[in-house]
């Protein structure tokens, strides 16, 4: 089953503080589509080591959108960079594609 983007650790980590969550909230609205933007450019010029630093921050944002198994592909994805393996980027672009949107409806 595809895992679905959700707020519910933003909900649990904010404990009913609206103002916190709208930050919160606001804060993945501003850096998901910049931080898919850097990808696409550090994939396109072949640069892994900047490509595995935008994965490593991207990652985090996946476990806090509850997307677990998303995030172990972006594991997997972010020591095969280390290796110059970039074989899952298409995977891991979907996955930008799925969250850029998402926040798009936020």
């Amino acid at each position: 089953m595809k895992q679905q983007p959700n707020l519910v650790y933003i909900k649990e980590l904010s404990a009913g503080d609206l103002a916190f969550e709208q930050k919160f909230i606001n804060v993945l609205k501003e850096e998901i589509p910049l931080e898919k933007e850097e990808y696409l450019k550090s994939v396109r010029e072949q640069n892994f080591k900047r490509t595995g630093d935008l994965v490593h921050k991207v990652k985090h944002k996946l476990s806090i959108l509850g997307l677990t198994e998303d995030y172990k592909l972006a594991v997997s994805f972010e020591a095969a960079l280390n290796q110059k393996d970039d074989a899952l980027k298409d995977n891991f672009s979907a996955i930008l594609d799925k969250i850029d949107t998402y926040c798009k409806t936020l």
